[in-house]
């Protein structure tokens, strides 16, 4: 007879070492897979009563350790960390390359009109409005009233952005047309994911010791969290939108493989995301830390005061 699984396997950390990349990686390329959008509520429930169980102590009879940890990364990819809440579907990390294909082939395709722009600008700005909000840090509750500001800043912000680029690019060749869509999200994400996470920057976010015993809540720590995130969602976009516009671009001077172009952009869009999406998110740690010396000056009194022996704290960046 199997012994029972032990209740000290540390399932509040992801399986493999995230002081590496490597290790890093494997934790994303989880987390993001794709597949992960087809699970049932059956499924997602199945898998959050193990981690909650086994979080409190109780082991499912016949439970494995490989079968612990697949129930973890199903939690992980449908559940937010901080509050515990089912995700939005399609602002979960494993529906961006399936929504990003779609918006991103659209954008490349539809880009020399000044209303197609605008539209796909807008439902591109409007799924990294609602990617942003279901990723950001911390637990405090929003309102309805917070949310519908950030949502009308940030894609305000960041269509306009796009279509001032697309304006500076009326006299350009074809090809340079192109990379507007790329341009346009790279500019974008520096306005659209600070404005939606704006409460963080006004209020910080969780910050704890290695431990997990929470400090406070820092305005610095958000700033870090969110400087890395724009930084991986940039480079995320970029293999699939600095590549496809050269071959685009050749294809449809091509007249018999004009239908071709949008397709054959979404499938290289497709296999870039699939291994840019998770290596982009592993290039900053899920679990960021900072000195304590870089937090704000009562913050650090605080925390030398209550907790002298910690020098570096913690917190959760976002996706």
């Amino acid at each position: 007879m199997a012994a029972e699984l032990s209740t000290s396997i540390n399932i509040k950390e992801p399986r493999w070492d995230q002081s590496t990349f490597v290790g890093r990686a494997k934790h994303f390329f989880t987390v993001t897979d794709p597949r992960n959008i087809l699970l049932t509520n059956e499924q997602l429930a199945h898998a959050h009563k193990i981690i909650t169980d086994y979080r409190q102590g109780i082991v499912s009879p016949g439970l494995t350790e490989d079968e612990l940890w697949r129930a973890k990364y199903v939690f992980d990819s449908a559940f937010h960390p901080d509050t515990g809440e089912k995700m939005i579907l399609i602002g979960r990390m494993s529906a961006q390359v399936p929504m990003n294909m779609t918006i991103t082939g659209c954008m490349m395709t539809f880009y020399k009109t000044t209303p197609a722009v605008l539209f796909w600008q807008w439902i591109n700005q409007s799924f990294n409005a609602i990617v942003n909000y279901t990723n950001r840090s911390g637990d405090a509750p929003i309102t309805v009233g917070q949310l519908g500001t950030a949502y009308v800043s940030a894609t305000t912000g960041a269509v306009a952005t796009a279509l001032g680029l697309n304006a500076l690019t009326k006299h350009v060749s074809p090809l340079i047309g192109r990379f507007v869509p790329f341009a346009a999200v790279a500019a974008a994400n520096c306005i659209n994911i600070p404005l939606m996470r704006q409460r963080e920057l006004q209020h910080g976010i969780p910050i704890t010791d290695e431990n997990d015993n929470r400090l406070g809540e820092s305005t610095k720590a958000a700033q870090q969290a969110i400087s890395q995130v724009v930084v991986s969602r940039i480079l995320m976009a970029s293999p699939g939108m600095a590549i496809p516009p050269f071959l685009m671009n050749h294809l449809e001077k091509k007249a018999f493989l004009r239908v071709a172009h949008m397709f054959c952009g979404s499938v290289f869009f497709f296999f870039s995301l699939v291994f840019a999406t998770p290596l982009c998110c592993a290039l900053f740690p899920q679990k960021s830390s900072m000195s304590v010396s870089r937090l704000e000056p009562e913050l650090q009194e605080k925390i030398r005061a209550n907790h002298p022996g910690v020098e570096r704290v913690y917190f959760n960046k976002g996706l």
